[in-house]
């Protein structure tokens, strides 16, 4: 028996809203689902990240725990995708990278910056994944919509080059 190409995704620093984009392709995910197996996604409980053939990716990286997780998932995964705004220029999230860190956490907790070790360490910056690792695809978007992630994914379990239709990317 042929083993099923397996998925997996993580999200870094970013709302979230890519992964629900994701889930937007309805009832395709029982097409997909006859495809592929699911690693740690939002369709499973799995924490951990095992081997995979495609990793989805979202969100930027604005702390050491980001570049950790980061790591460790393209180290399990053949094909990487960033997807989404925050993932492929930093998005949302770098919108602080213009503002003095220091004093930016030092006024968002009035002074009482809470230094445990236990909390990841704030990078001066958020950066973009491809800064940190290799990326084989990005899916552009704020979030990339169901109609995106369904081409992109099928395209690349059919090996083709992914090629996205007109409209198929968009900024809400």
């Amino acid at each position: 028996m042929t083993r099923k190409p397996r998925i997996a995704t993580v999200s870094l620093a970013g709302c979230f809203g890519c992964h629900m984009s994701f889930l937007d392709i309805d009832e395709r995910l029982l097409e997909l689902v006859e495809r592929v197996e699911f690693d740690r996604s939002p369709l499973t409980d799995i924490k951990g990240v095992g081997p995979c053939d495609i990793g989805l990716i979202e969100g930027g990286l604005c702390n050491a725990e980001n570049i950790e997780v980061l790591r460790a998932f393209r180290a399990q995964c053949k094909i990487l995708v960033a997807v989404g705004a925050c993932a492929i220029t930093g998005g949302l999230p770098a919108m602080r990278n213009h503002l003095d860190t220091a004093q930016l956490l030092s006024d968002v907790y009035h002074g009482d910056v809470p230094n445990d070790p236990e909390l990841p360490l704030v990078l001066n910056q958020v950066h973009p994944i491809h800064e940190v690792v290799k990326v084989d695809f990005s899916l552009p978007g704020c979030p990339p919509p169901a109609d995106a992630f369904w081409q992109l994914i099928t395209a690349v379990l059919d090996g083709r080059e992914p090629q996205l239709s007109p409209g198929a990317i968009r900024y809400d």
